[in-house]
């Protein structure tokens, strides 16, 4: 077991270098580049000479790269171009404001999705099957930005209950999270149900699942000691995946209720060439997208010691 944790750490390591390295020669490679869009396409020669002079950006690549990357391990992720202050000052805020979100969001998708899908798979076939099938299937259809604008056309201007905008400018508000959360959950619980309604019904038709009722073992005790937990490994996959679309992928969402999350905070990076924000965007991004995968595997162990790679 031991083992198995320290390869897959590694891998999360291995892969953090090589998608860094990907990230520097992308945004970094061409100094000059680098120089004018933190200068200004307006900026004399020699003005940029000097700022590539001053920050080391006449020095080898290697030495560029390895400069670079330990400063991102400090965090230490440079100067906004946008806001005129250091990275980690703007990132953190956001970083915090998405794990607020995508928090309370994660919760409840992974409550009504597991539910939903394990009384699904244990009755398939039957009408609560099916209503939960076409129910999941119809709201995963329809994308963030529509589901959002039906919401707040229902909630703020027919019904007026809830506020149009999650700006939080008075402060947190947990009201203005509820339009948000309701788009989030909406799009992506049905996705949840119907992994987890197909992984609970191939197991209730295995043999042991068979063996343990026909030997007239309690049904509860055969769904929660030995359905369950076999049943819960590919949604389990499921659910962590959400975790990377819920901090990153959700920038339709943030940007349409004005939340102050990553996701705008990319978008916004994206749209004013802030490069150094890019990268330290794209760093967090990856990193959880492995840490997720990394806790994603470790759990397979704990859902079905049997998956475990030799």
């Amino acid at each position: 077991m031991l083992l198995f944790i320290v390869r897959r750490i590694g891998t999360m390591i291995l892969t953090m270098i090589v998608v860094s390295i990907l990230l520097f020669l992308t945004l970094e490679f061409n100094s000059e580049n680098v120089a004018v869009k933190v200068l200004g396409p307006y900026s004399s020669p020699e003005s940029r000479a000097i700022w590539l002079e001053d920050h080391g950006y006449n020095d080898a690549l290697p030495v560029r790269y390895g400069r670079w990357l330990g400063n991102f391990i400090v965090g230490d992720f440079g100067e906004s171009i946008r806001f005129k202050t250091p990275v980690a000052k703007v990132l953190l805020p956001r970083l915090k404001n998405t794990a607020i979100l995508a928090g309370v969001t994660l919760a409840i998708v992974t409550v009504l999705g597991l539910t939903f899908g394990i009384l699904a798979g244990m009755n398939e076939g039957s009408m609560l099957d099916r209503v939960i099938s076409i129910t999941s299937i119809i709201t995963t259809s329809i994308p963030e930005f529509a589901s959002a604008v039906l919401l707040t056309a229902i909630f703020v201007f027919y019904l007026d209950l809830l506020p149009g905008t999650s700006g939080m400018t008075d402060g947190f508000d947990p009201i203005q999270l509820v339009l948000p959360v309701m788009v989030l959950v909406l799009y992506d619980f049905g996705y949840v149900a119907r992994m987890t309604r197909a992984s609970m019904a191939e197991v209730m038709m295995t043999h042991y699942i068979r063996t343990a009722v026909l030997k007239g073992l309690p049904y509860k005790t055969v769904i929660l000691r030995h359905a369950l937990r076999n049943a819960l490994i590919a949604p389990f996959t499921v659910i962590m995946l959400q975790i990377n679309w819920l901090l990153s992928g959700v920038i339709v969402v943030e940007f349409f209720y004005a939340y102050k999350g990553f996701g705008a905070l990319l978008l916004e990076a994206s749209l004013n060439q802030d490069i150094f924000l890019i990268e330290a965007c794209a760093m967090v991004a990856v990193f959880v997208a492995v840490a997720t995968q990394t806790i994603s595997d470790l759990g397979y162990t704990y859902l079905n010691p049997r998956i475990r790679f030799s």
